[in-house]
């Protein structure tokens, strides 16, 4: 398949790579390491070997010791649950009204290809990297494999190409995911006296969360925010629930520490699980690099986490930027599309941007 970026999105957009299921994202980042790499049969392929969370790196084959500007691109989406509720097949990838329509069509197939279309036509001699990764959309688990693995290799400056409208985004706050859980007592819902109820317990923490939790703010990446995303607790009506459990979202400007000992110190609270621990990202506006950039810089941050969260140490202080044609609101959304021609403008400015890198 020739390396046609409206041809490929529409390609990706059509494999259902849901986050949680290895095997299609597997087989998505084959499809472009095969694209790219008939592109340009001299990139150098490194591929992870974690079976859950797979990744593979496509790089230049020049001076390994060369600091690299790397392309940082998850391949997988979130669900299209309510499929009938679209006006169009979430994965028929139609290309109408000048947009490509479908699920990941803006989060983040097009900033995908737009960065694999910037790195096969690179020069051999400029070192630069596609960084394919997986399950990013529920915590960045395969960047978090990929940069455990790449420790060490020297980085330049990252761009994540996720829907920004191809302005350039300077940071975003982190993600802190805790399963808060509360215990109680079963009894016959005839007699709650007899039990203790663990979902009542729940309720009576995340009454005060709201007027109590410790949310810190920051000048750039602004106040801390918290939601209880996800609550189960009780088996039926009739059984006092012995076992309640709140899933919370909370993002954050710092090391979530305090807002983790909040929660672990409320009376009611039995256990404390981190099931998401990503830190925010902050990029320097003054950087040399960002301000040659061919695009508008964004004043505000992202309201969304990236990989960037943990690709930011294998940065070592180099510039992290996210930058990627596709339209935010309709991230996640139904009827999710991409505007072909913020896609070929993405092709155009990350083509810049390699042939500048040195």
């Amino acid at each position: 398949m020739a390396l046609d970026p409206v041809d490929l999105v529409r390609e990706l957009v059509r494999r259902p790579t849901v986050s949680g299921d290895p095997r299609p994202q597997r087989d998505l980042i084959g499809v472009v390491g095969e694209v790219v790499g008939a592109q340009a049969p001299h990139l150098q392929r490194r591929d992870g070997d974690d079976p859950d969370h797979p990744w593979t790196l496509l790089t230049t084959p020049t001076d390994p010791g060369r600091p690299r500007l790397l392309f940082a691109c998850h391949v997988d989406t979130v669900p299209a649950a309510d499929a009938a509720q679209w006006q169009r097949d979430p994965f028929g990838a139609d290309a109408e009204d000048g947009r490509v329509w479908g699920r990941g069509g803006s989060d983040m197939k097009a900033g995908l290809v737009a960065a694999a279309a910037a790195v096969a036509a690179a020069d051999p001699e400029v070192p630069v990297g596609l960084l394919l990764t997986s399950d990013e959309e529920i915590g960045s688990h395969g960047a978090a494999v990929a940069a455990q693995a790449l420790a060490g290799t020297p980085t330049g400056a990252v761009v994540v190409p996720e829907a920004t409208g191809n302005e350039v985004v300077l940071g975003h706050r982190g993600a802190l995911w805790l399963a808060v859980r509360a215990a109680g007592r079963a009894a016959h819902g005839s007699t709650p006296h007899l039990g203790h109820n663990a979902v009542l317990d729940l309720v009576a923490v995340l009454a005060r969360a709201g007027a109590d939790l410790p949310l810190a703010t920051e000048p750039f990446l602004g106040t801390e925010t918290w939601n209880p995303g996800v609550i189960t607790g009780g088996t039926v009506p009739n059984v006092v629930p012995d076992a309640a459990e709140v899933v919370v979202d909370m993002r954050t400007v710092g090391d979530g520490a305090a807002l983790q000992a909040w929660w672990r110190a409320q009376p009611e609270v039995a256990e404390v699980d981190v099931r998401v621990d990503l830190p925010p990202l902050r990029t320097d506006a003054d950087d040399a690099w960002v301000r040659a950039l061919p695009a508008r810089v964004r004043p505000e941050p992202a309201t969304y986490f990236t990989d960037g969260s943990v690709l930011g140490p294998l940065a070592a202080g180099a510039p992290v930027v996210v930058w990627g044609p596709g339209t935010p609101a309709v991230m996640h959304a139904r009827d999710e599309y991409v505007e072909v021609a913020e896609l070929e403008q993405a092709v155009r400015v990350f083509g810049e941007v390699v042939s500048r890198w040195r």
